[in-house]
């Protein structure tokens, strides 16, 4: 087991080369940044990862702590040694201080899942902090140089070029970083998209490339089975406007492209031990408007249970990981805004986040029976403690999406009439899974939901091509992307899972110093030679049938 000590910053080894003081600069912080930073570590590269925050680990170690995992056999390489830290801190007597090992599993396993596979030694359910200190290890035991608040810098040369290659990027403190080989681990793309690469926001018309459920979706109406809340400010009055984040009519027709992507939301940890636990606070920033959907519906369907409204998955000690607290609507153009507006964003959702919960525990006007079922659950005293025990991380979902050497696309995961991508080097196999995109008032007058799937029977293990990693050519030639990688909205819902980021992160490490030895593009790097590799490290590559 690694001892779970901070990450270290390692003084930097120079390269000979004039502008090239790392081999591999990763930018981002996330699983996918991590895991190509250890990767291309290990094949005795010089590398710094740049982390815009002060934290490791991006969303998975900031309240998404049930991993989204259906095939964990699918998980090797880095990935498998992470959840097998993971599970071996969780053997330890001393992690468990209110409860033990085998309560909280069978607790788990009648909530939701098991969330650990005994003879992979492998376990996907943690705590935040366990978490974000085995990755430090992980980074120090390797010998990754880490700078921390490393934001890319908001400017025209924030990202030279020279000869269709990235020679360095800048920091918004002014500091110049130089490498040979780039990756872009961000959630939202900012190094390619300030490279010049090719990319999109929001999701394609399904005429594009023959999709079956991509665009304009709507989906069900919001209430009681056909009853429909009303959607106006004031109850039965359209004069006085719809309710915050709602479309008063559709913007197109079902099926058509626009540049709208699914909800994004905290992912918050709540505790209901007593000697663990600080009261939820109205937020400053509250706003009731926010919640009359919510409040609505639930006046509509009284018995209604808090499970069904957040969901509440069991984590060890007593807390858990609370999802689908979505500020649908509120993300409309985050993906490409300044550091400045994504900032004000992030606190709009703390605050309808935070402001939804007190709802649900305070405001009269919710069923008794709900409110009485929130009260116990509050804020954990032991996690992020740096930030008002809030998650440091918003989740999300899906930003920037690279138009690269290859698209992946729903053919490329449907179980039948599938065409195989090629040359696979991560293993996807999660359901088609879009949070809702959208509110908006139909045709008919009722408030519905649009831009939800989530389809599992459709698909099945699927390999996820290298050359969804990598730029066309012409655009650059030494950047790898493994997180806003060459895919359709559908395509990504599947692959947009931490655990496949972080074997597409080895990937891409790997292929970086592939490219370095070769002394030429991340395009030419040698198939067979990639593969061979990463299967020595443990990747699973191969799609079981």
């Amino acid at each position: 087991m690694l001892k779970l000590l901070p990450s270290i910053l390692l003084l930097s080894v120079g390269f000979s080369r004039a502008l090239a003081a790392h081999d591999v600069v990763v930018y981002g912080d996330t699983l996918a940044g991590i895991s190509a930073a250890i990767q291309a570590t290990r094949m005795n590269k010089t590398v710094l990862l740049l982390s815009p925050t002060a934290h490791l680990g991006g969303v998975a170690t900031s309240g998404l702590t049930a991993t989204d995992m259906n095939r964990s056999t699918s998980i090797g390489g880095i990935a498998r040694e992470f959840y097998q830290e993971i599970y071996t801190h969780y053997l330890q007597t001393s992690a468990w201080r209110v409860q033990t090992r085998d309560e909280f599993f069978e607790l788990s396993k009648k909530r939701t899942y098991t969330g650990k596979n005994d003879s992979l030694r492998m376990q996907w359910v943690y705590e935040s902090h366990v978490a974000e200190r085995i990755l430090g290890a992980m980074l120090s035991k390797a010998g990754v140089e880490v700078l921390r608040r490393k934001r890319i810098a908001e400017m025209p040369a924030a990202v030279e070029l020279r000869d269709g290659r990235i020679v360095a990027l800048r920091t918004e403190d002014g500091a110049r970083h130089a490498g040979r080989v780039f990756v872009d681990a961000s959630y939202e793309g900012d190094l390619m998209a300030r490279a010049g690469v090719s990319h999109i926001v929001g999701r394609e018309a399904n005429r594009d490339f023959g999709e079956t459920i991509n665009g304009i979706r709507l989906a069900g109406v919001i209430g009681a089975g056909e009853k429909s809340i009303d959607p106006y400010v004031r109850p039965g009055d359209p004069t006085s406007g719809v309710l915050p984040f709602i479309d008063a009519k559709l913007w197109g027709q079902p099926g058509d492209g626009d540049s709208r992507t699914q909800a994004y939301c905290y992912r918050m940890t709540l505790t209901n031990d007593p000697a663990n636990r600080l009261p939820i606070e109205k937020p400053s920033g509250f706003n009731p408007l926010w919640h009359e959907v919510l409040v609505r519906t639930l006046q509509l369907a009284p018995d209604t249970p808090l499970q069904k409204i957040i969901s509440l998955t069991p984590m060890p000690n007593r807390k858990t990981d609370t999802n689908q607290v979505n500020l649908i609507g509120g993300n409309r153009d985050y993906q490409t805004a300044s550091h400045r507006e994504r900032e004000r964003r992030d606190r709009m959702h703390r605050d309808f986040a935070v402001g939804m919960l007190w709802v649900l525990a305070n405001d009269e006007r919710v069923p008794a029976a709900i409110r009485e079922e929130m009260k116990p659950w509050g804020w954990p005293k032991d996690e992020f403690t740096d930030n008002g025990n809030f998650p440091h991380q918003l989740y999300i979902r899906e930003a920037r999406r690279m138009r690269g050497a290859f698209l992946m696309k729903e053919e490329n995961l449907r179980r039948e009439g599938r065409v195989d991508a090629g040359h696979p080097v991560a293993i996807g196999s999660y359901m088609l899974d879009s949070h809702v995109v959208s509110r908006v008032v139909d045709a008919d007058g009722r408030l519905r939901n649009e831009g939800s799937h989530l389809e599992s029977r459709t698909i099945r293990p699927y390999g996820i091509s290298y050359y969804s990693l990598v730029p066309r050519r012409e655009e650059c030639r030494n950047l790898l992307v493994p997180v806003c990688l060459s895919a359709t909205h559908v395509a990504y819902t599947s692959i947009r899972m931490e655990p496949v980021y972080m074997a597409l992160g080895q990937a891409a490490g790997a292929a970086a110093a592939l490219a370095l030895e070769a002394d030429g593009a991340v395009q030419d790097v040698p198939y067979p030679e990639l593969y061979d590799l990463l299967n020595r490290a443990g990747q699973v590559m191969a799609v079981p049938q």
